[in-house]
């Protein structure tokens, strides 16, 4: 059978059953820690009545790996194969994560064990993503990453369109703690999915290998010296900084400002992200539109300006802004995080995939937690919609950074000329990726 070429239009991901495989598992998954996003903090509030400030460090406490560990981690990927990698870190969730309902039904849950289980399920979240994201180059041919990126994307961002949903009916009929068994089991299923794929993957020589602390300053020098890269790690640190603080008094603000019930607050997320699978959808085509290096910025500044209606959500009817805002926030970090992972991606040497995605993580992940605190503080002393107005602002202002940058002079690209997908998408389908902030977080 004649091979296609990268420029034929018959060529599609539809075909790999590799990228089939993981597109697969990775929904599974998704959809269970869209049910976990909204039943953990439930939990804290409803079971344990946890305090604003307890909430907010809870939230930071799953984000807190990043800050610490992404660094080593990016290194220690990058000698080993990555498959494994993600399988051994899926069974660690499934293990941890599945510890919240035992305990619930003996009733022994607690607060400590809810940040326990937030910290170490974290170690694990950052091992896996560092190895998903350096493994996808392996996986598939540099001329369908923004389409391979789009459909995971898509698929995460319908995730959370159903989570939530599902996740809210789940709370009600067995209550907050022994929802999060599902999460559990979608660990078990993306094991099952990625122990089926057959791609060959060459292991790193050990010949190859430095000090840690050599490979470590490699990946964040890589990073730090580009100039497009550089500014784009300072605009999603800045946001997701922001986004975190909204994020850390998102369900108080649902729940205690808004009076929506746990249901509601599970229908309210589900249809805000809507938002998300909309860009998903569309992101390949708005980068061809718009060009491949303005929408990187204009997806920020301008496709971004509805998240200012969230804070503006009221009790009754004019709580649709919530989710209308919420909408608007994960449509354009969805297009953002496509259009940067893409090619972030594709200008990196092989070799270095795995601490260039670290060293991205350490930094934009890591401001994560410092949110998750700032946003419990600032919703105790100034209030919970005085901080969801500062986390939306905030956030939606780090589009700044990369206007004022070399992006701006720019329509496409060049590095992503030659590797972009002709195609795109298919019908359905498109680019978008990783979000989860107030809904969504940006740079994965």
């Amino acid at each position: 059978m004649e091979p296609v070429q990268a420029d034929d239009p018959r060529r599609t991901l539809w075909r790999h059953r590799n990228f089939l495989l993981l597109w697969g598992g990775q929904t599974v998954s998704e959809m269970g820690s869209a049910v976990t996003q909204l039943a953990l903090p439930l939990t804290a509030v409803v079971v344990l009545g946890a305090s604003t400030f307890e909430v907010g460090l809870l939230i930071s406490a799953a984000t807190l790996a990043f800050a610490v560990i992404a660094l080593p981690a990016g290194a220690i990927v990058d000698r080993h194969t990555k498959r494994w990698l993600m399988i051994w870190c899926d069974v660690g969730r499934m293990l941890i994560i599945g510890s919240i309902p035992l305990a619930a039904a003996f009733g022994a849950l607690s607060m400590g064990q809810l940040y326990a289980v937030a910290i170490t399920a974290g170690v694990c979240t950052v091992f896996f993503d560092v190895s998903y994201q350096s493994y996808l180059p392996v996986l598939i041919d540099k001329a369908d990453l923004v389409d391979g990126n789009g459909k995971l994307g898509a698929t995460q961002e319908l995730a959370r369109v159903a989570g939530p949903g599902v996740g809210g009916a789940l709370v009600g009929l067995v209550g907050a703690a022994r929802t999060m068994a599902a999460d559990a089991i979608s660990y078990a299923v993306s094991v099952a999915s990625l122990l089926a794929i057959r791609a060959r993957e060459e292991p790193p020589h050990p010949g190859q290998r430095q000090k840690l602390r050599t490979e470590i300053a490699e990946g964040l020098s890589f990073v730090l010296r580009h100039p497009i890269l550089r500014k784009i790690v300072a605009c999603t640190g800045t946001a997701n900084l922001f986004s975190g603080m909204a994020t850390a008094v998102e369900i108080i603000f649902l729940v205690r400002i808004l009076h929506v019930r746990p249901a509601g607050v599970g229908l309210l997320i589900a249809v805000g992200s809507l938002g998300g699978v909309v860009g998903g959808v569309l992101s390949g085509r708005l980068s061809r539109l718009i060009g491949s290096a303005r929408i990187i910025w204009f997806s920020m500044l301008v496709l971004g300006l509805p998240q200012l209606l969230v804070p503006l959500a009221e009790p009754g009817w004019l709580v649709v802004l919530f989710a209308v805002g919420l909408a608007g926030f994960g449509f354009s970090a969805v297009v953002y995080n496509v259009a940067q992972v893409s090619y972030r991606q594709a200008i990196c040497p092989p070799r270095l995939l795995g601490r260039m995605n670290a060293a991205v993580r350490w930094v934009v992940w890591g401001t994560l937690p410092l949110g998750g605190l700032l946003g419990g503080a600032l919703g105790t002393w100034l209030g919970v919609r005085t901080t969801m107005w500062i986390g939306f602002v905030g956030s939606w202002a780090a589009g700044w950074w990369v206007f004022f940058s070399p992006l701006r002079g720019l329509r496409d690209i060049p590095e992503l000329e030659v590797d972009r997908a002709p195609g795109g998408d298919v019908p359905g389908q498109g680019g978008g990726e990783l979000p989860d902030g107030a809904g969504t977080t940006l740079g994965h």
